[in-house]
Protein backbone atom coordinates (compact mmCIF):
# COMPACT_ATOMS: atom_id res chain seq x y z
CA UNK A 1 0.00 0.00 0.00
CA UNK A 2 1.50 2.95 -1.12
CA UNK A 3 0.39 7.06 -1.38
CA UNK A 4 1.60 10.20 -2.41
CA UNK A 5 1.89 11.58 1.31
CA UNK A 6 1.11 9.85 4.89
CA UNK A 7 0.15 12.40 8.05
CA UNK A 8 0.91 10.28 10.84
CA UNK A 9 -0.32 10.09 14.14
CA UNK A 10 -2.67 12.58 14.18
CA UNK A 11 -5.57 13.40 16.15
CA UNK A 12 -8.32 12.98 13.28
CA UNK A 13 -11.45 14.92 13.22
CA UNK A 14 -13.38 13.88 10.44
CA UNK A 15 -15.94 16.87 10.08
CA UNK A 16 -18.92 14.66 11.06
CA UNK A 17 -19.22 15.93 14.50
CA UNK A 18 -18.27 12.86 16.01
CA UNK A 19 -15.31 12.39 18.69
CA UNK A 20 -11.94 12.20 16.99
CA UNK A 21 -9.54 9.66 16.90
CA UNK A 22 -5.87 8.83 16.67
CA UNK A 23 -4.52 7.85 13.31
CA UNK A 24 -3.27 8.57 9.55
CA UNK A 25 -4.49 9.84 6.76
CA UNK A 26 -2.87 8.89 3.43
CA UNK A 27 -2.74 10.87 0.29
CA UNK A 28 -2.54 9.71 -3.46
CA UNK A 29 -3.08 12.77 -6.02
CA UNK A 30 -6.36 14.53 -4.94
CA UNK A 31 -7.98 11.94 -2.79
CA UNK A 32 -7.96 10.97 0.35
CA UNK A 33 -7.21 7.02 0.19
CA UNK A 34 -6.80 5.73 3.63
CA UNK A 35 -7.25 6.94 6.97
CA UNK A 36 -6.68 4.69 10.20
CA UNK A 37 -4.04 2.67 11.48
CA UNK A 38 -1.62 3.08 8.20
CA UNK A 39 1.36 1.08 10.03
CA UNK A 40 1.83 -0.81 6.66
CA UNK A 41 1.22 1.66 3.88
CA UNK A 42 4.10 3.36 2.26
CA UNK A 43 4.68 7.09 0.99
CA UNK A 44 6.78 9.18 -0.76
CA UNK A 45 6.46 11.82 2.23
CA UNK A 46 5.40 11.35 5.59
CA UNK A 47 4.16 13.98 7.79
CA UNK A 48 4.56 13.69 11.19
CA UNK A 49 1.22 15.47 13.28
CA UNK A 50 1.86 13.99 16.91
CA UNK A 51 -0.19 16.55 19.21
CA UNK A 52 -1.67 18.45 16.30
CA UNK A 53 -5.20 17.97 14.87
CA UNK A 54 -6.31 17.24 11.15
CA UNK A 55 -9.11 17.74 10.17
CA UNK A 56 -11.09 19.06 6.80
CA UNK A 57 -10.30 22.04 4.98
CA UNK A 58 -12.47 24.55 6.08
CA UNK A 59 -15.13 26.07 4.35
CA UNK A 60 -16.25 30.06 4.16
CA UNK A 61 -19.79 30.12 3.02
CA UNK A 62 -19.66 33.96 2.52
CA UNK A 63 -17.13 36.12 1.54
CA UNK A 64 -17.02 38.60 -1.44
CA UNK A 65 -13.09 37.01 -2.58
CA UNK A 66 -15.11 36.98 -6.59
CA UNK A 67 -11.76 38.96 -8.11
CA UNK A 68 -9.51 38.23 -5.35
CA UNK A 69 -8.85 35.02 -6.51
CA UNK A 70 -6.89 36.38 -9.54
CA UNK A 71 -5.37 39.33 -7.92
CA UNK A 72 -4.06 37.63 -4.81
CA UNK A 73 -4.37 33.84 -6.46
CA UNK A 74 -2.20 32.63 -3.54
CA UNK A 75 -4.81 33.32 -1.14
CA UNK A 76 -2.62 34.20 1.91
CA UNK A 77 -5.85 35.54 3.87
CA UNK A 78 -7.81 32.06 3.37
CA UNK A 79 -5.36 29.22 3.59
CA UNK A 80 -3.63 30.87 6.88
CA UNK A 81 -6.27 30.38 8.60
CA UNK A 82 -7.32 26.69 7.09
CA UNK A 83 -9.59 27.78 4.77
CA UNK A 84 -9.68 25.72 1.25
CA UNK A 85 -13.04 26.56 -0.54
CA UNK A 86 -14.74 29.82 -0.66
CA UNK A 87 -18.34 30.80 -1.82
CA UNK A 88 -18.18 34.14 -3.98
CA UNK A 89 -21.39 36.28 -5.16
CA UNK A 90 -22.53 37.40 -1.75
CA UNK A 91 -24.83 39.73 -0.77
CA UNK A 92 -26.21 40.80 -4.28
CA UNK A 93 -23.36 41.37 -5.80
CA UNK A 94 -21.15 38.94 -8.08
CA UNK A 95 -18.84 40.08 -11.05
CA UNK A 96 -20.73 37.77 -13.61
CA UNK A 97 -23.15 38.29 -15.53
CA UNK A 98 -21.97 41.58 -16.44
CA UNK A 99 -23.31 42.75 -19.87
CA UNK A 100 -23.58 46.35 -19.08
CA UNK A 101 -20.01 47.45 -17.77
CA UNK A 102 -20.88 50.81 -18.40
CA UNK A 103 -23.49 50.13 -15.27
CA UNK A 104 -21.03 48.95 -12.99
CA UNK A 105 -22.56 48.97 -9.34
CA UNK A 106 -20.30 51.18 -7.13
CA UNK A 107 -20.29 48.33 -4.72
CA UNK A 108 -18.92 45.92 -7.41
CA UNK A 109 -15.88 48.32 -8.06
CA UNK A 110 -14.79 47.57 -4.15
CA UNK A 111 -14.64 43.84 -5.80
CA UNK A 112 -13.32 44.13 -8.80
CA UNK A 113 -11.43 47.64 -9.62
CA UNK A 114 -10.14 45.85 -12.67
CA UNK A 115 -12.20 45.33 -16.03
CA UNK A 116 -10.67 42.63 -16.88
CA UNK A 117 -12.13 40.91 -14.21
CA UNK A 118 -15.75 41.48 -15.01
CA UNK A 119 -17.26 38.30 -16.49
CA UNK A 120 -20.00 38.45 -19.20
CA UNK A 121 -21.35 34.78 -18.14
CA UNK A 122 -21.15 33.03 -15.10
CA UNK A 123 -18.98 30.27 -17.44
CA UNK A 124 -16.39 32.97 -18.60
CA UNK A 125 -15.56 33.49 -14.59
CA UNK A 126 -15.77 29.47 -13.80
CA UNK A 127 -13.54 29.16 -16.92
CA UNK A 128 -10.87 32.02 -16.02
CA UNK A 129 -11.29 30.45 -12.35
CA UNK A 130 -9.93 27.06 -14.08
CA UNK A 131 -7.34 28.61 -16.58
CA UNK A 132 -5.49 30.62 -14.08
CA UNK A 133 -6.02 28.42 -10.44
CA UNK A 134 -6.07 29.77 -7.68
CA UNK A 135 -4.65 28.58 -4.14
CA UNK A 136 -8.01 27.53 -3.25
CA UNK A 137 -11.75 26.32 -4.38
CA UNK A 138 -14.37 28.31 -5.29
CA UNK A 139 -18.01 28.66 -6.01
CA UNK A 140 -19.83 31.26 -6.85
CA UNK A 141 -23.60 32.69 -6.23
CA UNK A 142 -25.23 35.33 -8.48
CA UNK A 143 -26.10 38.51 -7.47
CA UNK A 144 -29.75 39.83 -7.13
CA UNK A 145 -27.77 43.83 -7.53
CA UNK A 146 -25.80 42.77 -10.69
CA UNK A 147 -28.88 41.13 -12.46
CA UNK A 148 -30.77 44.65 -12.14
CA UNK A 149 -28.12 46.56 -13.24
CA UNK A 150 -28.22 44.29 -16.38
CA UNK A 151 -31.35 44.58 -16.69
CA UNK A 152 -31.89 48.44 -15.92
CA UNK A 153 -30.89 51.48 -16.03
CA UNK A 154 -33.04 53.06 -12.83
CA UNK A 155 -32.17 50.99 -9.82
CA UNK A 156 -33.77 53.16 -7.82
CA UNK A 157 -37.46 51.95 -8.30
CA UNK A 158 -39.02 48.27 -8.67
CA UNK A 159 -38.13 46.07 -12.02
CA UNK A 160 -41.21 46.04 -14.34
CA UNK A 161 -42.42 42.57 -15.65
CA UNK A 162 -40.06 42.29 -18.63
CA UNK A 163 -36.82 43.76 -16.75
CA UNK A 164 -37.72 40.48 -14.05
CA UNK A 165 -38.02 38.45 -17.36
CA UNK A 166 -34.47 39.71 -18.06
CA UNK A 167 -33.39 38.87 -14.98
CA UNK A 168 -34.82 35.34 -14.16
CA UNK A 169 -33.49 34.63 -17.61
CA UNK A 170 -29.31 35.40 -17.04
CA UNK A 171 -30.14 33.56 -13.55
CA UNK A 172 -31.42 30.69 -15.04
CA UNK A 173 -28.84 30.94 -17.64
CA UNK A 174 -26.04 31.39 -15.10
CA UNK A 175 -27.03 28.52 -12.84
CA UNK A 176 -26.92 25.98 -15.62
CA UNK A 177 -23.13 27.07 -16.29
CA UNK A 178 -22.34 26.07 -12.76
CA UNK A 179 -23.33 28.64 -10.18
CA UNK A 180 -24.73 27.06 -6.65
CA UNK A 181 -27.44 29.21 -5.96
CA UNK A 182 -28.68 33.56 -6.07
CA UNK A 183 -27.91 36.18 -3.38
CA UNK A 184 -30.13 39.13 -2.88
CA UNK A 185 -28.94 42.32 -1.13
CA UNK A 186 -32.62 43.98 -0.74
CA UNK A 187 -30.30 45.65 2.62
CA UNK A 188 -28.40 47.39 -0.11
CA UNK A 189 -28.80 50.67 -2.53
CA UNK A 190 -28.80 48.65 -5.51
CA UNK A 191 -31.81 46.60 -4.65
CA UNK A 192 -33.37 48.73 -2.19
CA UNK A 193 -36.20 49.21 -4.21
CA UNK A 194 -36.70 45.24 -5.20
CA UNK A 195 -39.92 44.01 -4.75
CA UNK A 196 -41.09 40.96 -2.19
CA UNK A 197 -42.33 39.43 -5.42
CA UNK A 198 -38.61 40.15 -7.53
CA UNK A 199 -37.16 37.89 -4.29
CA UNK A 200 -39.81 34.96 -4.66
CA UNK A 201 -39.17 35.34 -8.98
CA UNK A 202 -35.40 34.97 -8.42
CA UNK A 203 -36.16 32.19 -5.57
CA UNK A 204 -38.60 30.23 -7.93
CA UNK A 205 -35.27 30.10 -10.35
CA UNK A 206 -33.07 28.63 -7.97
CA UNK A 207 -35.62 26.06 -7.33
CA UNK A 208 -36.13 25.19 -10.87
CA UNK A 209 -32.41 24.36 -10.60
CA UNK A 210 -32.39 22.71 -6.97
CA UNK A 211 -30.27 25.16 -5.46
CA UNK A 212 -30.40 28.03 -2.81
CA UNK A 213 -31.78 31.49 -2.34
CA UNK A 214 -29.32 32.92 -0.19
CA UNK A 215 -29.98 36.66 1.40
CA UNK A 216 -28.02 39.45 3.12
CA UNK A 217 -32.29 39.85 4.33
CA UNK A 218 -33.74 43.95 4.04
CA UNK A 219 -32.69 44.59 7.48
CA UNK A 220 -30.59 43.17 10.35
CA UNK A 221 -31.57 46.14 12.92
CA UNK A 222 -34.75 47.91 13.91
CA UNK A 223 -36.92 45.30 11.48
CA UNK A 224 -35.02 42.23 11.65
CA UNK A 225 -37.50 40.55 12.41
CA UNK A 226 -39.95 42.00 9.27
CA UNK A 227 -36.91 41.15 7.20
CA UNK A 228 -37.04 37.64 8.39
CA UNK A 229 -41.16 36.95 7.99
CA UNK A 230 -40.15 38.40 4.08
CA UNK A 231 -37.44 35.78 3.88
CA UNK A 232 -39.23 32.78 5.41
CA UNK A 233 -42.27 34.23 2.51
CA UNK A 234 -39.77 33.93 -0.67
CA UNK A 235 -39.52 30.29 0.89
CA UNK A 236 -42.88 29.29 1.09
CA UNK A 237 -43.79 31.14 -2.06
CA UNK A 238 -40.79 29.96 -4.33
CA UNK A 239 -40.76 26.28 -2.52
CA UNK A 240 -36.77 27.14 -2.42
CA UNK A 241 -34.43 26.67 0.36
CA UNK A 242 -33.70 29.86 1.91
CA UNK A 243 -30.15 30.48 3.79
CA UNK A 244 -29.93 33.85 5.80
CA UNK A 245 -26.37 35.44 5.93
CA UNK A 246 -23.99 36.93 8.74
CA UNK A 247 -27.06 36.57 10.78
CA UNK A 248 -27.00 39.13 13.32
CA UNK A 249 -28.68 42.20 15.48
CA UNK A 250 -27.56 45.15 15.09
CA UNK A 251 -27.64 48.45 16.66
CA UNK A 252 -28.00 49.14 20.70
CA UNK A 253 -31.86 48.76 20.55
CA UNK A 254 -32.33 45.22 19.20
CA UNK A 255 -29.35 43.57 21.30
CA UNK A 256 -30.47 40.40 23.17
CA UNK A 257 -33.12 40.26 20.25
CA UNK A 258 -31.71 37.02 19.18
CA UNK A 259 -33.24 35.06 21.41
CA UNK A 260 -36.52 36.22 19.28
CA UNK A 261 -35.19 35.56 15.83
CA UNK A 262 -33.52 32.56 16.42
CA UNK A 263 -36.89 31.36 17.93
CA UNK A 264 -38.36 32.37 14.39
CA UNK A 265 -35.63 30.20 12.54
CA UNK A 266 -36.40 27.57 14.68
CA UNK A 267 -39.97 27.57 13.87
CA UNK A 268 -39.74 27.98 10.89
CA UNK A 269 -37.00 25.21 9.95
CA UNK A 270 -38.92 23.06 11.56
CA UNK A 271 -41.64 23.02 8.63
CA UNK A 272 -39.07 24.11 5.68
CA UNK A 273 -35.60 24.14 4.18
CA UNK A 274 -33.97 27.13 6.03
CA UNK A 275 -30.21 27.73 7.33
CA UNK A 276 -27.95 30.34 8.66
CA UNK A 277 -24.35 31.57 9.05
CA UNK A 278 -22.57 33.73 11.48
CA UNK A 279 -19.19 35.63 12.19
CA UNK A 280 -17.48 36.01 15.29
CA UNK A 281 -17.10 39.08 15.93
CA UNK A 282 -19.16 41.95 17.37
CA UNK A 283 -18.28 44.69 14.66
CA UNK A 284 -19.76 44.41 10.63
CA UNK A 285 -17.86 45.68 8.24
CA UNK A 286 -19.78 47.46 4.89
CA UNK A 287 -19.81 50.35 2.81
CA UNK A 288 -19.45 53.28 4.71
CA UNK A 289 -22.64 55.25 3.86
CA UNK A 290 -24.83 52.16 4.58
CA UNK A 291 -26.05 53.96 7.21
CA UNK A 292 -24.86 51.64 10.03
CA UNK A 293 -22.90 54.54 11.58
CA UNK A 294 -26.27 55.22 13.05
CA UNK A 295 -26.85 52.31 14.99
CA UNK A 296 -22.76 52.16 15.85
CA UNK A 297 -21.01 52.27 19.12
CA UNK A 298 -17.54 52.83 17.50
CA UNK A 299 -16.74 53.40 13.52
CA UNK A 300 -13.21 52.56 12.19
CA UNK A 301 -12.67 53.53 8.45
CA UNK A 302 -11.47 50.20 6.57
CA UNK A 303 -11.08 52.31 3.26
CA UNK A 304 -11.53 55.17 1.51
CA UNK A 305 -10.80 56.00 -2.24
CA UNK A 306 -9.67 59.67 -1.76
CA UNK A 307 -8.13 59.65 1.41
CA UNK A 308 -6.48 55.93 1.69
CA UNK A 309 -4.17 57.37 4.69
CA UNK A 310 -7.21 57.74 6.80
CA UNK A 311 -7.48 53.70 7.13
CA UNK A 312 -7.94 52.39 10.78
CA UNK A 313 -8.77 56.03 11.73
CA UNK A 314 -11.89 56.21 13.63
CA UNK A 315 -14.63 57.89 11.89
CA UNK A 316 -16.08 60.10 14.88
CA UNK A 317 -11.97 61.64 15.46
CA UNK A 318 -11.64 62.29 11.80
CA UNK A 319 -15.12 64.19 11.62
CA UNK A 320 -13.55 66.34 14.66
CA UNK A 321 -10.67 66.68 12.80
CA UNK A 322 -12.56 68.33 10.13
CA UNK A 323 -14.63 70.29 12.24
CA UNK A 324 -18.21 68.37 10.87
CA UNK A 325 -20.36 65.74 11.78
CA UNK A 326 -20.79 61.97 11.26
CA UNK A 327 -22.31 62.34 8.07
CA UNK A 328 -20.30 65.64 6.37
CA UNK A 329 -16.93 62.94 6.92
CA UNK A 330 -18.87 60.20 4.88
CA UNK A 331 -19.28 62.73 2.33
CA UNK A 332 -15.85 63.29 1.70
CA UNK A 333 -14.61 59.77 2.48
CA UNK A 334 -16.87 58.36 -0.16
CA UNK A 335 -16.55 55.81 -1.86
CA UNK A 336 -15.18 53.85 0.94
CA UNK A 337 -15.84 51.27 3.44
CA UNK A 338 -16.01 50.94 7.80
CA UNK A 339 -15.70 48.65 10.50
CA UNK A 340 -18.80 49.12 12.96
CA UNK A 341 -19.28 48.09 16.13
CA UNK A 342 -22.89 47.37 16.45
CA UNK A 343 -23.83 43.68 17.92
CA UNK A 344 -23.87 42.63 21.75
CA UNK A 345 -21.34 39.99 22.48
CA UNK A 346 -24.38 38.10 24.44
CA UNK A 347 -26.06 37.67 20.47
CA UNK A 348 -22.84 36.46 19.00
CA UNK A 349 -22.62 33.49 21.34
CA UNK A 350 -26.15 33.04 21.05
CA UNK A 351 -26.18 33.11 17.13
CA UNK A 352 -23.22 30.98 16.90
CA UNK A 353 -24.20 28.59 19.41
CA UNK A 354 -27.22 27.38 17.73
CA UNK A 355 -27.26 24.01 16.27
CA UNK A 356 -27.84 25.04 12.85
CA UNK A 357 -25.48 28.07 12.44
CA UNK A 358 -22.05 27.52 10.21
CA UNK A 359 -19.58 30.04 10.31
CA UNK A 360 -18.46 32.54 7.48
CA UNK A 361 -15.86 34.98 7.85
CA UNK A 362 -17.63 37.49 5.02
CA UNK A 363 -14.57 39.24 4.52
CA UNK A 364 -13.49 41.74 1.95
CA UNK A 365 -9.57 41.86 1.36
CA UNK A 366 -8.96 45.07 -0.23
CA UNK A 367 -7.93 48.26 1.78
CA UNK A 368 -4.94 48.39 3.86
CA UNK A 369 -7.03 48.10 6.81
CA UNK A 370 -9.72 45.71 6.50
CA UNK A 371 -12.00 44.43 9.26
CA UNK A 372 -9.90 41.25 11.01
CA UNK A 373 -12.12 38.74 10.06
CA UNK A 374 -10.41 39.09 6.85
CA UNK A 375 -7.36 36.46 8.47
CA UNK A 376 -8.70 35.56 11.25
CA UNK A 377 -12.05 34.45 11.65
CA UNK A 378 -11.89 30.66 11.56
CA UNK A 379 -8.90 30.23 14.32
CA UNK A 380 -10.66 32.90 16.71
CA UNK A 381 -14.21 29.78 17.00
CA UNK A 382 -11.61 27.44 17.61
CA UNK A 383 -9.71 29.44 19.65
CA UNK A 384 -11.33 31.57 21.71
CA UNK A 385 -15.00 30.17 21.57
CA UNK A 386 -14.38 26.51 22.15
CA UNK A 387 -10.81 26.33 23.93
CA UNK A 388 -11.15 29.42 26.26
CA UNK A 389 -15.25 29.78 25.92
CA UNK A 390 -16.66 26.28 25.86
CA UNK A 391 -19.07 27.87 23.57
CA UNK A 392 -19.00 23.80 21.84
CA UNK A 393 -16.52 21.00 21.25
CA UNK A 394 -13.44 21.10 18.95
CA UNK A 395 -15.12 18.52 16.53
CA UNK A 396 -18.40 20.41 16.78
CA UNK A 397 -16.53 23.64 15.51
CA UNK A 398 -15.24 22.23 12.66
CA UNK A 399 -18.39 20.44 11.78
CA UNK A 400 -19.70 23.81 11.30
CA UNK A 401 -16.54 25.07 8.97
CA UNK A 402 -16.87 21.61 7.26
CA UNK A 403 -19.38 19.56 6.32
CA UNK A 404 -22.58 21.46 7.10
CA UNK A 405 -21.31 24.09 4.37
CA UNK A 406 -20.73 21.28 2.06
CA UNK A 407 -24.07 19.53 2.96
CA UNK A 408 -25.76 22.79 2.75
CA UNK A 409 -24.58 23.25 -0.78
CA UNK A 410 -24.26 20.72 -2.22
CA UNK A 411 -20.39 20.28 -2.64
CA UNK A 412 -20.36 16.65 -2.83
CA UNK A 413 -16.85 15.23 -1.75
CA UNK A 414 -15.86 18.17 0.46
CA UNK A 415 -15.87 18.53 3.81
CA UNK A 416 -15.01 15.81 5.28
CA UNK A 417 -11.82 12.87 5.81
CA UNK A 418 -13.42 10.05 4.33
CA UNK A 419 -11.43 7.74 1.90
CA UNK A 420 -12.69 8.62 -1.45
CA UNK A 421 -13.66 12.34 -0.48
CA UNK A 422 -11.04 15.38 -2.22
CA UNK A 423 -7.84 15.91 -0.03
CA UNK A 424 -8.44 19.39 1.29
CA UNK A 425 -6.98 18.98 4.81
CA UNK A 426 -5.77 21.39 7.59
CA UNK A 427 -3.21 20.69 10.27
CA UNK A 428 -3.57 22.83 13.55
CA UNK A 429 -2.48 22.67 17.40
CA UNK A 430 -5.56 22.98 19.48
CA UNK A 431 -3.74 24.50 22.14
CA UNK A 432 -2.46 27.23 20.31
CA UNK A 433 -5.00 28.06 17.39
CA UNK A 434 -5.75 31.67 17.48
CA UNK A 435 -6.47 34.70 15.51
CA UNK A 436 -3.49 37.08 15.11
CA UNK A 437 -5.44 39.69 13.19
CA UNK A 438 -7.39 42.65 15.72
CA UNK A 439 -8.69 45.51 15.27
CA UNK A 440 -5.37 47.67 15.33
CA UNK A 441 -3.74 45.25 13.27
CA UNK A 442 -5.51 43.31 10.83
CA UNK A 443 -3.67 41.97 8.48
CA UNK A 444 -1.22 39.35 10.73
CA UNK A 445 -1.62 35.65 10.22
CA UNK A 446 -3.27 33.11 12.64
CA UNK A 447 -1.53 31.30 15.24
CA UNK A 448 -1.84 27.23 15.44
CA UNK A 449 -2.05 26.44 11.67
CA UNK A 450 0.40 23.96 10.44
CA UNK A 451 0.08 23.01 7.09
CA UNK A 452 -2.98 23.32 4.54
CA UNK A 453 -3.66 21.18 1.55
CA UNK A 454 -6.02 21.40 -1.09
CA UNK A 455 -6.73 18.92 -3.78
CA UNK A 456 -3.43 17.30 -2.52
CA UNK A 457 -1.36 19.96 -2.38
CA UNK A 458 0.37 22.00 -0.08
CA UNK A 459 -0.57 25.39 -0.15
CA UNK A 460 0.45 26.77 2.94
CA UNK A 461 3.31 25.80 5.57
CA UNK A 462 4.05 27.35 9.35
CA UNK A 463 3.36 30.78 8.30
CA UNK A 464 3.52 30.57 4.60
CA UNK A 465 2.22 30.24 1.30
CA UNK A 466 4.15 27.82 -0.65
CA UNK A 467 3.07 28.89 -4.09
CA UNK A 468 1.16 25.93 -5.31
CA UNK A 469 -2.11 26.99 -6.55
CA UNK A 470 -4.16 23.94 -7.04
CA UNK A 471 -7.80 25.01 -6.83
CA UNK A 472 -10.35 24.44 -9.06
CA UNK A 473 -13.98 26.01 -9.60
CA UNK A 474 -16.72 24.19 -7.45
CA UNK A 475 -20.29 23.47 -8.52
CA UNK A 476 -23.15 21.62 -6.96
CA UNK A 477 -22.18 18.08 -7.00
CA UNK A 478 -24.79 16.84 -4.78
CA UNK A 479 -28.30 17.63 -3.01
CA UNK A 480 -28.39 20.97 -1.02
CA UNK A 481 -29.34 19.32 2.18
CA UNK A 482 -30.56 20.96 5.85
CA UNK A 483 -27.90 21.00 8.15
Amino acid sequence: MHADFIIRGAEIIDGNGTPRRKGDVAVSDDRIVATGDLGHWTAGREIEAKDRVVAPGFIDPHVHHDAALFTAPDMEFMTNQGVTTVINGNCGFSIAPIRRPENLLGQLRMISARPDLIFPTYAAYRDRIAAEPPAVNAACLIGQSTLRSNAMDDLSRAATDDELADMCALLDEALGQGAIGVSTGPFYPPARASTTAELIALGRVAHAHGKLYVTHMRDEGDRVIEALEETFSVGREACCGVHVSHHKCAGLANHGLSETTLAMIDAEMRQRDVGLDTTPWIASSTILNSGRHRQAERVIIAESEPHPELAGRDLADVARDWNTDLEGAIERLLPATGIFFIMAEEDVQRIMAYEHTMICSDGMPSGSHPHPRVWGTFPRVLGRYVRDVGLFSLEEGVRRMTSMPADRFGLGGRGRIAVGGFADLVIFDPRTIAEGATFENPIRPAHGIDRVFVNGREVFAFGKPTGNRPGRPLHQTAPVRVV
